[in-house]
């Protein structure tokens, strides 16, 4: 039996155009604006609006910075027909409500739409397993383009 999980590849929601090594942002509310904007770029999105209030709704429930340097926010829209993806990495670091009180450093904005509950799921559960490697998460952090990230992640997702 296959492991449906791991044939999942965050490559199938994360274009390059939706990748950014170079955050300028400095509080949460800029970031995740860049967010959805790098988000719109790499996915031809024409509601990016309604994409930002999903996510600060979704922060108002609690901060999606899980800690070590980490935050995947997330959030479903109406106005979407299939579960997209972005990368943003900040150099100095965003103060993000993590809750280990880090500044995070590594952005995966993760939007599907309103009816995509499992599949939604199970990417945020891959997303996380990726990010638990601190070899990883440095990695990504050290990518100088949008190129190096999708290869850091192709690598990754082999093992």
């Amino acid at each position: 039996m296959v492991n449906k999980e791991s044939s999942l590849s965050l490559l199938d929601y994360l274009p390059i155009l939706a990748i950014s090594v170079d955050l300028k942002s400095q509080t949460k509310k800029e970031v995740l604006k860049e967010l959805v904007s790098i988000l719109s770029a790499g996915h031809e999105i024409n509601s990016p609006d309604k994409i930002l209030e999903a996510l600060l709704e979704r922060e108002d429930l609690g901060s999606t910075g899980i800690g070590q340097g980490i935050a995947i926010p997330h959030g479903k829209s109406e106005h979407l027909e299939k579960i997209v993806a972005a990368l943003g990495i900040s150099k100095k670091g965003i103060e993000f409500d993590a809750l280990d009180g880090e500044p995070v450093h590594l952005f995966f904005l993760l939007v599907a739409p309103k009816d995509s509950a499992g599949l939604h799921l199970k990417i945020l559960a891959k997303i996380s397993r990726l990010l638990k490697d601190k070899f990883f998460r440095q990695a990504l952090r050290e990518s100088r383009s949008p190129e190096e990230v999708l290869k850091q992640i192709e690598q990754e997702s082999e093992y």
